[in-house]
């Protein structure tokens, strides 16, 4: 029976995006009360956000969903966002999950009193006590701008993608973007064709596989409604075509795969840039794979539109009527883009977290975000994490990743819910040495060995993935080791 002592047991979860959705999903299912604390106005994370021009998911449609929650619907093997924030937003209402959201409720402190309980303050003040807190808050939230001179000078239009402004025009304007990555490679072909012109600024080119965004037919999504099993089917299967072959490659368990990729994106470069020296150009010096891989069957040939331009001088500084390059050249713009990306490190903050004795989880990760197997931290009882450090986030499907992760969460849940015990943390003993062992283990991945630096380094030079095949994350976290626990 849940929480036979006084029967209040009651779970703070932070964030309303795709894995606040699922856990609140796993956390009603064990009969397990919640309340989700959503700093924004709807619910759907990073899909709601992100509503830039091309905006795609690079996981497919059918692996890039609940497990409990199949979708016949969806028109692309590679979903357009505003189906997917439509897909959270259903889900969230057809499973009682959004009358338990508080939106516009942004966590701004959490602290650890004693006796298990945690008091949750929001912007709109007390919130009360809880028996556990769940931050799932998502790994890509935080924008971040590039430090270049003048930034603030530019007389035009400027904004991060993840902020678009729809207001502005962009038909028969000259547009530049600043970036390169998968958030580049989306909104050049998007927009190539409606503006006058558009510069890519590059500072590193990436490898690119060429994988086609074909449609689902109709036939196909009327096979998918009236045999969920073929769904299923197809779910299982993407799931082990990535992990088996696409994430073991990653992390040094299959080199013929990291071999076959490295291949194919180097065929498609060769296939579909003609010029010599644009290919050059756009030809990374590091392995593929060791950043994150870019999937588009578009963005080499819109890059070769004549109206679009790479440009891969370095920037000095940003002016009034542009970007200037180190070689002098002004690039005259009315829009500019930065496509620049998140800080994967921020987790919950910018909200404080308080543990036991008063430490603040800002101070404990000063130095480095280290946490025992990705989902809690000693010192701060019954907090546990979704998408906290070291989870895999490689070219994975994160919402495959966050269930695992969740049910793990929910199992430790249940037994401070059942009254087994009124707390529950890692021991530091288990905590470094995990650590320890990923230090050792991603030595050997593509991410340390490929010969570039990328969004998974944290400040302090190391990677904080999950260093070993996406089996083991499964096994690892199937049931959790209390003797690695401390309990009260």
């Amino acid at each position: 029976m849940i929480n036979a002592s006084n029967g209040s047991f009651r779970v703070a979860i932070i964030g309303a995006g795709a894995s606040g959705i699922a856990t609140a999903v796993y956390l009603a299912r064990a009969g397990i009360a919640y309340t989700i604390f959503e700093r924004a106005d709807d619910v759907g994370g990073t899909w709601r956000d992100n509503t830039y021009p091309g905006l795609a998911c690079d996981v497919p449609s059918h692996l890039y969903r609940y497990s409990f929650a199949p979708n016949a619907e969806w028109s692309h093997e590679y979903s357009p966002a505003a189906e997917i924030h439509a897909y959270f937003r259903r889900v969230a209402d057809e499973l009682g999950v959004l009358e338990n959201v508080r939106l516009s409720s942004e966590v701004t402190r959490a602290q650890f009193v004693g006796e298990g309980m945690w008091r949750i303050t929001t912007v709109k003040g007390d919130e009360g006590l809880f028996n556990a807190v769940v931050a799932a808050t998502g790994v890509l939230h935080k924008p971040v701008l590039p430090e270049i001179e003048g930034r603030d000078s530019f007389a035009g239009a400027s904004f991060h993608s993840s902020r678009w402004d729809h207001s502005v025009p962009l038909a028969g304007r000259r547009v530049g973007i600043i970036g390169t990555g998968s958030t580049a490679t989306q909104i050049l072909p998007a927009i190539v064709d409606e503006v006058a012109s558009v510069s890519l600024f590059q500072r590193t080119p990436q490898w690119i596989i060429n994988v086609p965004n074909n449609p689902f037919s109709e036939a196909k999504k009327t096979a998918f409604r009236n045999e969920p099993q073929k769904m299923a089917d197809l779910y299982e299967h993407l799931n082990n075509l990535f992990n088996e072959r696409f994430a073991a490659s990653l992390v040094g368990e299959n080199a013929a795969g990291l071999a076959e990729m490295a291949r194919a994106c180097r065929q498609n470069l060769e296939d579909n840039v003609r010029d010599p020296d644009l290919r050059r150009r756009l030809t990374p010096s590091y392995q593929a794979g060791c950043k994150r891989l870019i999937v588009s069957d578009k963005f080499y040939p819109a890059i070769q539109r004549p109206n679009a331009h790479l440009v891969d001088t370095a920037i000095m500084r940003i002016e009034p009527a542009g970007v200037r390059t180190k070689d002098g050249l002004l690039h005259d713009l009315d829009v500019i883009v930065y496509a620049t990306g998140f800080d994967p490190f921020t987790f919950f903050r910018p909200a404080t977290i308080v543990g036991r004795n008063g430490v603040s989880l800002n101070e404990r990760w000063k130095e480095s975000c280290q946490a025992y197997r990705s989902v809690a931290v000693p010192d701060f009882p019954n907090l546990f994490f979704i998408g906290g450090p070291n989870s895999p986030i490689g070219n994975f499907s994160f919402l495959r990743t966050a269930e695992v992760q969740i049910g793990y969460v929910t199992q430790l849940i249940k037994l401070l819910a059942e009254g087994a015990c009124r707390e529950v943390e890692p021991t530091q003993q288990a905590t470094d040495a995990f650590n320890s062992d990923v230090e050792q283990a991603i030595k050997h991945t593509v991410w340390v060995t490929g010969g570039c630096t990328s969004w998974y380094f944290d400040k302090q030079g190391k990677v904080v993935s999950w260093p070993w095949s996406y089996g083991r994350f499964e096994a690892d976290l199937k049931q959790p080791r209390m003797e690695e626990f401390k309990v009260a």
